[in-house]
């Protein structure tokens, strides 16, 4: 069996970065990805634009040559994947990894389907975009229920009920209702989220005003049923039925802490954010790496392709033995 100097747990923009600085340094690397080349961006809305401008979503110093200023879902897909080309990455892709264990110096990756790979040092770089925050409600997993949102024509003329008030959410629904969609807001606060961005919320808030975007808040889902969805009133205990022919839970989405316990990745309890080194990304366990936004825990809005993308160099640095780039950013946000 081949023994690769490292092997990189997820395809995504982060875990190209990893596989690109791997190259760099002369070193044999494994890409292995569970779903298609950057799966995560693959599942975003298709009419989305990114909220970082372009140059700070490239990787690999190669230029993100765009006729605006920030890339659409389609424009970043071409862009990872000529980089991909570019660089000649070495990706096994469709292979979910089931765990990761250490014997002596050598690491051995597992697949869902049996598949066994050796590396001397592994980057984990899963990323959270493909695990949802799910509710735990009755009906959650019916056919007309979704975690994702990827476009608005589906839902012309019918009811749809978004759970969220974060920034996918206010893009979905202001989206929704530009494309004739009857759109109830549901969120357990009392208004939209702070962090939404700031050029979204006075077009939200108008919309809400005129009686376009309805909302339900101090509100959570209870139960949801083929046609309709049953929430409660936090402050009242008071319940009411929606009408819902469609129901999107847009709460964000976290890491796979079971996959990274059982890779060796010890997590804080409270937070779920990996226990590592600061400076060189490296998990208790000597050779195994967290990457990109799989190390936010909970705080998923903390760390993104932007800062995310710079852990690479980092962590090749400390395996090579040169002088760690250090990520400052990161570490005073987390």
């Amino acid at each position: 069996m081949q023994v690769y100097d490292v092997i990189i747990v997820g395809g995504g923009p982060c875990g190209l970065a990893a596989g690109i600085e791997a190259t760099k340094a002369g070193l044999s690397h494994l890409i292995l990805e569970m779903g298609s080349l950057t799966e995560s961006i693959r599942l975003y809305p298709r009419r989305m634009r990114f909220f970082s401008t372009a140059e700070n979503i490239e990787i690999g110093g190669l230029p993100f040559p765009i006729s605006g200023v920030k890339a659409g879902r389609d424009e970043a897909l071409q862009y990872y994947r000529k980089v991909a080309a570019y660089f000649q990455l070495n990706f096994k892709l469709f292979q979910t990894v089931w765990d990761v264990q250490k014997h002596d110096d050598l690491f051995t990756v597992s697949t869902t389907t049996g598949e066994h790979y050796q590396a001397r040092k592994v980057i984990m770089a899963t990323g959270y975009f493909t695990r949802p925050r799910w509710l735990g409600v009755p009906g959650e997993d019916l056919p007309h229920v979704s975690h994702y949102y990827d476009e608005p024509f589906k839902y012309s003329f019918t009811n749809v009920v978004i759970v969220g008030a974060s920034n996918s959410s206010v893009e979905a629904a202001l989206e929704l209702y530009r494309h004739d969609v009857n759109i109830t807001v549901v969120h357990r606060g009392e208004d939209f989220r702070s962090t939404v961005k700031y050029w979204l919320v006075p077009d939200v808030k108008n919309r809400v005003k005129e009686g376009k975007i309805k909302t339900v808040f101090d509100s959570v889902v209870t139960k949801i049923e083929e046609k309709t969805l049953t929430v409660t009133n936090l402050k009242t205990g008071e319940e009411a039925q929606l009408p819902a022919d469609f129901v999107l839970i847009l709460t964000g989405y976290i890491p796979d802490a079971e996959l990274l316990r059982r890779c060796g990745i010890e997590l804080n309890p409270a937070t779920q954010v990996p226990v590592y080194n600061k400076e060189t990304f490296e998990t208790t366990t000597p050779g195994l790496y967290v990457c990109g936004t799989v190390m936010a825990g909970i705080f998923t809005e903390k760390v993104f392709i932007e800062n995310g993308r710079e852990h690479a160099q980092s962590i090749i640095d400390h395996i090579v033995g040169r002088e760690v780039h250090r990520v400052k950013e990161l570490i005073e946000r987390i």
